[in-house]
């Protein structure tokens, strides 16, 4: 029998213990979405997961120093959300093609039309 709660209200929580995730994981998800806390990252993370790009064209793109943008892509980087790749001198980004980023493009693009929608 699993763990027994102060109150019993009907409802057949053993079956939800014992499938609760351990407070670690819930703390990786978290530090997930703190990589988005910014409004200037989400809209880099979003346009890199639709071009690939230098930290100049990006600067320009999103009308920010570059040493601000590069301050972005370590954070997302550091995420494991983007992926960066040396051609010569120049660095280039896109969003790492793996199922978290897929995922959190999504929400992002949901998050958007549902809290933004067009007139």
């Amino acid at each position: 029998m699993g763990k027994l709660l102060p109150h019993d209200h009907g409802q057949k929580t053993e079956a939800i213990l014992e499938r609760v995730p351990r407070l670690d994981q819930f703390q990786t998800v978290a530090d997930i979405f703190k990589q988005l806390g910014d409004g200037s990252r989400i809209r880099i993370f979003w346009l890199l997961c639709h071009c690939e790009q230098c930290v100049i064209n990006l600067s320009s793109m999103v009308e920010m120093s570059s040493p601000a943008v590069s301050h972005h892509l370590r954070q997302l980087k550091s995420g494991g959300l983007i992926v960066s790749r040396r051609e010569g001198r120049e660095v280039y980004y896109k969003a790492a093609q793996t199922q978290r980023a897929q995922l959190l493009h999504h929400m992002i693009e949901a998050m958007v039309e549902i809290a933004c929608p067009s007139p």
